[in-house]
């Protein structure tokens, strides 16, 4: 059975690695634990059943709750199957850089090479606007396209 767990949100990684540990620790049934950035505030785990589930949550350190129900891992696949960055990327989209001389930069995509996945991009913040080709490994999407 796989039941998500409602957690403080930007803080799932490190929830997950403290459950993970206390479910070794204590010896409780729980088979997996995934955290996502697809989910925010909310990490999926597969366990025995509720009782266990309950056991690991309990007195947890910024665990919300157990959201009510549980799911499959069919409902699941869209989390679980990758999905490359390239494929949502568009022409006009804003994007920051997360990698190279120009970290921390924000741009503007002005064309998509999905062959050679890359994007290239205009700086928003330089006085003048010179065209950066870039992989898309070192950009992350901070807003798309209206």
């Amino acid at each position: 059975m796989i039941f998500a767990v409602r957690t403080t949100t930007g803080q799932e990684k490190n929830v997950a690695e403290s459950l993970a540990s206390k479910a070794e620790k204590e010896n409780l049934e729980v088979f997996s634990i995934l955290a996502t950035e697809d989910l925010k505030g909310y990490i999926l785990i597969e366990a025995a059943n509720k009782g266990a589930l309950d056991d690991l949550v309990r007195k947890s350190f910024k665990v919300k709750g157990i959201v009510p129900g549980e799911t499959s891992v069919s409902e699941l696949d869209h989390l679980l199957t990758p999905t490359k960055i390239i494929e949502h990327i568009d022409k006009g989209d804003i994007v920051e850089l997360v990698g190279g001389p120009f970290k921390g930069e924000r741009a503007r995509v002005t064309r998509v090479d999905k062959h050679k996945e890359e994007v290239t991009l205009e700086l928003i913040d330089a006085a003048v606007p010179i065209p950066i080709t870039v992989g898309v490994e070192q950009v992350k999407i901070v807003s798309k396209q209206d």
